[in-house]
């Protein structure tokens, strides 16, 4: 198991200094692994991501969500073209940096939907992320589904949705990827999508639910990680957490992150880093009871 940190955590640039940065950082914190938010996969430096990941000894995975404008679940051929593009230029990305993990909203556009999705949208992601899948499998590429929260997408809002979605899809590379804050927005409790998703499940995000330091808001931690221990899992776990003194301004409107939850990353990031840690070694000493 490889544990995280999302690339946001550092820095709302990625040109190449902000990637040798956010990698230096996230080595430094202790995680094993960067998450590289691909906000735009065609400008992504991947020479200085190489270069910067060979020093450090970090692995790589890759995020995006998809805009209104690349929106892969509309009913416009031309759109749904351009996210296609979009997500096959992504898994050129990935390839070049020897990644096996392709995570995030992938399957919609990353925004407040005002109506629910159709079924021509919703055939519409799917076909693509059929085909991509299948690009992906021949690169040695997983592909994880990002569930995420009602102001976020009209697609995928909880664990069984996923699956409903992935049962249409069949691809044995597409799994589901959960993430506690949108969890703790959507789902019952933080136990039971685990174990419906175990099957799937290839990729978490770990979140608080103000997207501030872990463990000082309302998620169930507890719950969550014993069921990732019920399960066996042993994919990425990766911390994510949004403060408008880093992110981009397009993003943070996008998240609405209009608060500093945070102003020492180096701090933040090396508490979470413990946190996560602490929470997996306290769930193998069950195995002792």
């Amino acid at each position: 198991m490889k544990i995280g940190c999302h690339g946001l955590v550092w820095t709302g640039r990625f040109d190449a200094e902000g990637i040798r940065y956010s990698v230096q950082k996230t080595q430094e914190a202790g995680f094993d692994l960067i998450e590289f938010p691909l906000m735009d996969p065609f400008s992504f430096d991947v020479a200085t991501a190489k270069s910067a990941l060979a020093a450090s000894g970090l692995s790589a995975s890759a995020s995006l969500g998809l805009s209104e404008a690349t929106d892969v679940s509309s009913e416009d051929p031309s759109v749904v073209k351009a996210g296609e593009e979009l997500l096959n230029r992504a898994l050129e990305v990935l390839a070049e940096l020897d990644s096996t993990d392709f995570c995030g909203v992938i399957y919609s556009a990353m925004k407040k939907y005002m109506e629910p999705a159709t079924e021509r949208g919703l055939a519409n992601s799917k076909a693509v992320i059929g085909r991509v899948a299948d690009r992906a499998a021949a690169l040695g590429i997983n592909m994880s589904l990002e569930v995420v929260n009602r102001y976020e997408t009209n697609v995928l809002n909880t664990g069984r949705q996923a699956l409903d979605y992935l049962a249409d899809v069949q691809r044995g590379n597409v799994g589901i990827h959960l993430d506690t804050y949108h969890m703790n927005i959507e789902e019952s409790d933080m136990f039971s999508p685990v174990l419906d998703t175990a099957a799937a499940l290839r990729y978490v995000h770990i979140g608080e639910s103000h997207r501030g330091y872990l463990g000082t808001g309302s998620v169930d931690f507890d719950s969550f990680f014993k069921a990732l221990g019920r399960i066996g899992y042993e994919g990425p776990v990766v911390f994510e957490s949004f403060s408008s003194a880093v992110v981009a301004p397009d993003l943070s409107r996008m998240l609405g992150i209009w608060r500093n939850l945070w102003a020492d990353n180096e701090e933040l990031g090396a508490h979470a880093n413990a946190f996560i840690r602490d929470k997996l070694t306290a769930i193998k000493t069950i195995d002792l009871h």
